[in-house]
């Protein structure tokens, strides 16, 4: 199974750009198997669909705001993905959530979903992650680390160099 992990956030706004942050941190500290793919999707919209059509568990890592603490990782799996980008918590979710529509719409979207959530604290222009930000971060890693492993695909720990 192709899985495709995906990074989504602003990393000019402090922690809403913690999915990026934490697919960096992944490509960064393990070996992948060949079967996943990761990829930093910014604030990008209909320019991933070519990498969403490809795999068939998309696994998405971005910030959200649910009315939790700062810091809160928050996991939501199959047709939950699709319902929780349709409120549109943040400016760029517009683009996923038409993404994942149109992903839809031509019979590409893959057949399984996850979506790893952080709760931020802070959305403020700035280019670093809050300390609950960065916390949270390895957290979300972790998170990210057990979910491939659920999905029969085990990240190894990179050896240091």
């Amino acid at each position: 199974m192709k899985i495709l992990v995906l990074g989504i956030g602003n990393i000019l706004l402090e922690d809403e750009g913690i999915g990026v942050h934490v697919v960096d941190r992944l490509q960064a500290n393990y070996e992948l198997p060949v079967n996943v793919t990761v990829v930093d999707g910014g604030t990008s919209g209909m320019v991933l669909l070519d990498d969403i059509a490809a795999c068939q568990h998309l696994l998405i890592v971005d910030c959200a705001r649910l009315d939790a603490p700062p810091g809160t990782i928050h996991e939501f799996h199959g047709n939950a993905v699709p319902a929780f980008f349709q409120q549109r918590i943040s400016p760029h979710q517009i683009g996923l959530s038409d993404l994942l529509a149109a992903a839809a719409l031509l019979d590409v979207l893959p057949q399984q979903l996850s979506l790893i959530a952080i709760e931020p604290e802070s959305i403020e222009l700035g280019t670093e992650l809050t300390a609950t930000g960065t916390r949270a971060c390895e957290l979300a890693l972790d998170r990210v680390v057990r979910r491939l492993q659920e999905l029969g695909a085990s990240p190894r720990l990179a050896l240091a160099a």
